[in-house]
């Protein structure tokens, strides 16, 4: 089974690429499951029940959240009534929406995607790890691939729950920074692993916002509005080869795709 997992989806640029390339790279890389961060899909804060359907009807199977989940209001509503669009399952429990999914393959294959969030330097939440095994134990025992998003700050974080969760999941990939980290990798259990899979937006930024306003906010400490910057469009994914039956990782490589034009 080919999975392709899309690095936070960043305002209008991260969406103008998903919705231009997505379907060629699925068709050139036979990819049977995609599944894509994109709590940053409007403006760059949050995303809307309508930038969810154009994603989940653009080929992205699964979106993951994150801190951000909950910046537009009107996704309460919607959340409960989609769960395709997940929020971290260690959120308190009477959030709406659920943090894990479980779906079918476009080859018929089970699968599973678990959003989590970490509390270092974070808004203190449930315990990820055992809310990890909580929900892992939820996921029906035919079910052998399952995607893990540990949304985190901390690399510390991150790459302890790609130990913790070894041999039990089929990958264990990290969202949050917008930078792309080089240790993409399979651990000894045959979990595919990466502390962040990086950004799909603007490229030319600071974490997918204009310079200038995020270097003058360092350099004065005052509040200021953020705009998602419009350069060198770019999609950071994760590409992992995983054996159905098994669940295990195979291979894993980091992709990056450009807008040209």
């Amino acid at each position: 089974m080919r999975i392709l997992f899309i690095g936070d989806i960043v305002g209008a640029p991260g969406r103008r690429i998903v919705l231009e390339r997505l379907q060629d790279i699925v068709a050139n890389e036979q990819i049977d499951l995609v599944v894509a961060n994109g709590e940053n899909a409007a403006s760059g804060f949050g995303i809307t029940p309508r930038l969810s359907e154009e994603l989940l009807s653009a080929g992205i199977e699964v979106l993951s959240g994150g801190n951000h989940i909950w910046d537009r209001k009107e996704i309460l509503d919607f959340i409960p009534r989609e769960p395709r669009l997940l929020r971290p399952a260690n959120f308190p429990s009477a959030s709406p929406g659920s943090g894990l999914f479980c779906g079918m393959s476009r080859l018929g294959i089970a699968y599973a995607v678990l959003c989590l969030q970490g509390r270092i330097f974070m808004v203190a939440n449930d315990d990820p790890f055992s809310v990890a095994d909580r929900e892992l134990a939820r996921v029906p025992s035919e079910t052998k691939v399952i995607i893990v998003d540990i949304h985190a700050e901390a690399t510390s974080e991150k790459r302890a729950m790609g130990w913790h969760l070894d041999g039990r999941v089929s990958a264990v990939i990290g969202t949050h920074t917008h930078v792309a980290t080089a240790d993409d990798q399979i651990l000894p259990g045959g979990t595919a692993y990466i502390t962040d899979v990086g950004m799909t937006g603007p490229h030319d930024s600071i974490i997918g916002m204009e310079k200038a306003a995020v270097i003058k906010r360092f350099l004065d400490g005052m509040p200021i509005r953020y705009e998602v910057a419009t350069g060198d469009i770019q999609m950071n994914a994760l590409f992992i080869e995983v054996d159905s039956v098994s669940g295990r990782a195979v291979s894993v490589a980091r992709r990056r795709y450009r807008l040209e034009h």
